[in-house]
């Protein structure tokens, strides 16, 4: 498929105004060079002027020059003109935004030039705007300016106008559906236009729906398979625990029995991940001494550690022992529980799980590293959704939650999860939770 080449939006506007500016510029420039050139021809063809143009030349040749410039000052004033007599070697270099002999006025165009007997000739151009029918220079350039900014302003207005509008309405819904609403879409009036804009609005309603049913369909799954599994699951554990008493035998019950408690646990942890993601924002929050809560943690996982053949070491720095955070202890006892149960079930037997709590910037640092084969760079992002798992030796047993769980608890309370590999080997897992109350460090 051929690539279509990019034209940026940036460029479109900025050539649009740059154009308009240059056809002002230029349209203007162009109405003011012809109505001046049709100006000059008509003065040029006036009688009444060759025969004024006569006159002075017969007062100027019979040594009144005053008369003669009286004259012409006389005859200008009535006919609106400014005119003066010059010899033939004198009107050489006469062009635009000349001022011949005249300080008081010029005149933007070349001047009229009419010729005179004994090489003489007259110049002659409008006066300032108060004559019949003649336009005043400076007013034509005070129009030039205005329509060219009235144009580059309008321009600019109505690009500006045509495109931010519709642009903020489907930021404003894209920053809605973010935060939980996926029930908005973006406006008719901005779909129904029949431009790129209107495309990629209907396009992002059409995602936002589709993602929107996902959604549902993935809080119901989470939901009816977790309440589903429940209660047969806890049958079936009254019933192996009967065939145990009732002198089944106790190898295949006992495989049985492991069985189903992995079930349960699966499902707890779905329920877990359905009443994070459904009731994050109205779950019950209460001042909790996160390092009692991580002991809690330790103390429940002696057992299944000693078990693994790993020791669990737990550094606590300054200010950090009594630091509190709000949120539920249930909860915050199951992130740090699967983190920790993570470490442990890709740490090797006779390794150790270094666990550090320390204050950054007002806020809890936990950094939870094993000494396991880490994953790789292109998976870290992966390790929190649900039901990843990587593809190294840290696929092992589990089914992908426990980590998308422990972050989505931690968004909940308005804190966050980060993987990275660390520089000695392992995963580390760092968690991060705000403070109930700002600590004083001095």
């Amino acid at each position: 498929m051929k690539r279509r080449l990019s034209w940026p939006l940036f460029w479109r506007i900025f050539l649009l105004i740059w154009i308009a500016m240059i056809v002002a510029v230029f349209a203007s420039n162009m109405a003011l060079h012809e109505l001046a050139r049709r100006e000059r021809v008509q003065l040029e063809q006036r009688e009444d002027l060759v025969r004024l143009a006569q006159q002075a030349v017969e007062l100027e040749t019979s040594n009144q020059r005053r008369a003669a410039r009286r004259f012409l000052h006389r005859e200008g004033q009535r006919l609106q003109l400014q005119l003066i007599l010059l010899e033939g070697d004198e009107t050489e270099g006469i062009g635009p935004r000349s001022r011949p002999r005249s300080r008081r006025e010029g005149y933007p165009q070349r001047p009229a030039v009419i010729a005179a007997p004994q090489g003489y000739q007259l110049l002659a151009w409008p006066r300032g705007g108060r004559g019949q029918g003649w336009l005043d220079p400076r007013w034509f350039r005070s129009l030039e300016l205005g329509l060219t900014f009235g144009l580059i302003t309008f321009a600019c207005w109505w690009i500006a106008r045509h495109i931010s509008r519709p642009l903020r309405q489907v930021e404003t819904t894209a920053r809605a559906i973010a935060e939980g609403d996926t029930s908005l879409r973006v406006s008719a009036s901005v779909v129904d236009r029949r431009d790129e804009i209107g495309a990629l609005a209907s396009a992002f309603n059409a995602m936002t729906a589709r993602l929107d049913t996902l959604l549902t369909r993935q809080h119901q799954l989470l939901r009816d398979v977790s309440h589903d599994l429940r209660t047969p699951l806890a049958r079936q554990r009254v019933a192996i625990e009967l065939a145990v008493d009732g002198g089944q035998e106790p190898e295949l019950m006992a495989t049985i029995l492991r069985q189903n408690e992995r079930l349960e646990a699966m499902t707890a942890q779905l329920l877990t991940l359905y009443r994070v993601s459904e009731k994050g924002g109205t779950i019950e929050r209460q001042s909790l001494r996160f390092v009692g809560v991580l002991e809690k943690v330790l103390d429940g996982a002696k057992d299944y550690a000693a078990q693994r053949g790993v020791d669990c070491q737990l550094s606590v720095k300054e200010h950090a022992d009594e630091a509190t955070i709000l949120g539920d202890a249930d909860l915050i006892h199951r992130a740090l529980d699967n983190v920790l149960q993570n470490a442990m079930d890709h740490s090797p037997s006779g390794s150790e799980i270094h666990i550090k709590v320390t204050l950054e910037e007002q806020r809890l640092l936990c950094e939870i590293r094993d000494e396991g084969p880490g994953v790789p760079d292109e998976d870290l992002n992966k390790l929190f959704e649900p039901f990843f798992r990587s593809d190294q030796a840290r696929g092992g047993k589990g089914w992908g939650l426990g980590l998308a769980i422990a972050k989505d608890i931690l968004a909940a309370h308005g804190g966050s999860a980060e993987a990275a590999n660390s520089t000695s080997g392992g995963l580390v897992i760092r968690l991060i939770m705000p403070l109930s109350i700002p600590v004083s460090k001095a």
